[in-house]
């Protein structure tokens, strides 16, 4: 027996995903509206006021630093809520369950302490 038949509807949505992409992309091409290029209608509007300065303008170091910091303290979260959840399974088993997450916990101790030494956490620097 071949197992095509088990993949038939992932391969059905495979194909019906990529067909609504290209329709969707000749409708645009086809009924949308064409017109002429005009300087004034193809600049940025932000509320009546012109825009002046660079497209993209440059960012501070500090910026990044605080998003990878937000980063590493979200994903702190993201692992240790759900081992929250089922710490009431965990009692039974005692110390060899709660040494990884003091170890986990104490790593991310040691960076944040490191990061507030370092001074990437003043904001006057």
């Amino acid at each position: 027996m071949s197992a095509l038949p088990a993949y038939l509807p992932v391969l059905l949505q495979i194909v019906l995903a990529a067909a609504l992409g290209v329709v969707i992309l000749v409708a645009s091409h086809l009924f949308g509206h064409r017109m002429r290029r005009n300087p004034i209608k193809d600049s940025a509007y932000e509320c009546g006021v012109p825009a002046t300065g660079k497209a993209h303008p440059r960012f501070s170091v500090k910026f990044f630093l605080t998003a990878l910091l937000f980063i590493l303290f979200d994903i702190e979260v993201v692992f240790l809520l759900p081992w929250t959840f089922i710490y009431r399974e965990f009692l039974s088993f005692g110390l060899p369950v709660l040494l990884p997450a003091g170890f986990f916990i104490g790593l991310l101790a040691f960076g944040f302490l490191y990061e507030w030494r370092k001074g990437a956490l003043d904001w006057e620097r």
